[in-house]
């Protein structure tokens, strides 16, 4: 007898429907064809131990499973679930009726309880673009599974769950989960807020200016200056993740696996901050079955990158395409998956090895040569790709001990919504760009025009600074956003001159 199932692949952030066809006849042996991985081709020993302590029986005959289309590789356990109904359905054992009208996913234990999956959203997504009824997964998926709206979602614990739904000996109430109350009940939940950061004034308005306009940003100073503190703060004062951002944001975290159970839909910007001992594959994605890195898990938020200089060269270098392209494509022998990384890069750094290299009370200890040759493991293409540059010094005993309270990140947050607004205005005419460190080099020519003593100042600036022409962009770029933040329509001269003092640490002046 043959009985189709459906099940899905992960293809980077999107699934494709499986169709599963079993057929059971005669003969002794299991084959599973398709293009399966070994944890497929491993499924058919758990299935059997879940089938027995179901208290059903495993067919003693010839079973032939085909994952179609052929051409694509199966990998993982989510067709456990799915092979197991059809084996069943094959063999008599449950009724068929509603087989094909399901999506169906899940892990099996030996005892038959059901474990989770990656991918759970993006699956539910196409399923319900294939025209397919509803969806059977594992309980713990079954909320990210019911934020895609007009889907039918059955969390299950176990395969006897599943099998008494197919026989319709017990009812089962679907998963419903009202997307618009998820998305709206956590949207403002952060622990941190910059009321906590006392005095640092200078840098929370250039974190200010890189919110407002999704700019990259490098904070350089002393250990215990609050560089830390200050970058953690940051996504509190970013606009708010829309629907279509959260919707982005939770699939590449469903992939990944690293999606909450409690939560059905990531309403906070991300916030990822690796140690400097990662490795390339994990910064930008891929593997041998390839997932998504920290640069993707950042995507619509925020990757920080403490101790800059102490990351391994390769790995920084992985950052350079994602930061211009705002994606990552890992091309296979196989198949080529693209994974999105649109993300704010905000990374922090000593001044020097030992620490205080224009410090105001210590003295730097380091050798001649030893601060530049410590901003030297900072490549120059990826230190042109970083729009502000900013110098933080140690708060003194009067800041930190005053008890006047700081602007709170709800105040500054309010600024740059109302720059992004500008932006948004601005880019009406191409849904691609949503704010102005997204323009490319022929927008920055039609969008930041200025005056003839703005170009004498910015160009005795590069003169001095020696800067590229990636640099002399990132100055536009980021006088434009000062002038939003600003209310104004033009660029004027004090916009461009503190966008200027933003590459003021430049590799080719700083340190002498």
């Amino acid at each position: 007898m043959l009985i189709k199932t459906y099940g899905s692949a992960l293809t980077g952030v999107d699934a494709l429907t499986i169709m599963i066809e079993v057929s059971v006849g005669s003969g002794n042996k299991y084959h599973i064809v398709g293009l399966p991985d070994n944890a497929v081709k491993e499924s058919l020993k758990r299935i059997e131990s879940a089938i027995q302590s179901s208290g059903l029986r495993m067919p003693r005959q010839k079973i032939v499973v085909n994952l179609s289309p052929a051409a694509i590789k199966k990998e993982g356990t989510a067709y456990d679930l799915p092979i197991a109904v059809g084996i069943l359905a094959a063999s008599g054992q449950i009724q068929t009726q509603m087989t094909e009208q399901f999506m169906i996913a899940g892990e099996l234990s030996l005892d038959g309880s059901l474990q989770p999956v990656k991918g759970a959203l993006p699956m539910s997504v196409q399923a319900k673009a294939s025209g397919i009824k509803g969806f059977i997964l594992p309980v713990q998926n079954s909320r990210e599974a019911a934020v895609v709206e007009g889907m039918v979602v059955y969390g299950m614990q176990s395969l006897t769950e599943v099998i008494s739904f197919f026989n319709q000996k017990t009812s089962f109430e679907p998963t419903i989960v009202n997307t618009k109350h998820e998305f709206l009940k956590n949207l403002n939940r952060y622990e941190q807020d910059f009321s906590d950061v006392k005095g640092q004034e200078n840098i929370k308005r250039a974190l200010e200016i890189a919110a407002a306009g999704g700019h990259n940003m490098i904070l350089i100073g002393p250990p215990g200056a609050g560089k830390t503190m200050l970058a953690k703060r940051l996504p509190t004062i970013l606009p708010p993740l829309n629907l279509q951002e959260a919707l982005e944001t939770t699939k590449i975290h469903s992939v990944a696996g690293t999606l909450s159970v409690a939560d059905a839909l990531m309403t906070e910007r991300p916030y990822r901050s690796p140690h400097h001992s990662i490795s390339d594959v994990a910064l930008g994605g891929g593997g041998t079955n390839p997932q998504p890195g920290e640069i993707s898990l950042a995507h619509n938020g925020v990757l920080f990158l403490d101790e800059l200089p102490e990351f391994k060269r390769t790995v920084l270098e992985v950052m350079r395409q994602p930061l211009e392209d705002r994606r990552v494509i890992i091309s296979r022998a196989r198949q080529s998956v693209e994974y999105p990384a649109s993300f704010m890069l905000i990374a922090s750094m000593n001044p020097c090895p030992c620490g205080f290299y224009n410090h105001p009370h210590k003295e730097c200890s380091c050798p001649p040569g030893a601060v530049q040759k410590y901003l030297s493991r900072i490549s120059g293409p990826l230190l042109d790709r970083i729009d502000l540059h900013v110098e933080v010094t140690p708060v003194d005993f009067n800041q930190l001990s005053s008890l006047q309270p700081s602007e709170k990140s709800a105040v500054i947050r309010k600024r740059v919504i109302k720059a992004r607004t500008l932006q948004d205005i601005r880019f009406a005419a191409n849904p691609q760009l949503h704010y102005n460190a997204q323009m490319s080099p022929n927008m920055v020519r039609q969008i930041c025009q200025i005056s003839t003593e703005g170009r004498t100042l910015i160009r005795k600036a590069m003169e001095k600074l020696s800067l590229s022409a990636r640099a002399y962009d990132r100055i536009l770029k980021v006088s434009r956003t000062i002038a939003d933040i600003e209310g104004s329509s033009t660029i004027q001269l004090e916009h461009l001159a503190e966008a200027i003092h933003y590459r003021s640490l430049d590799r080719d002046n700083w340190a002498g």
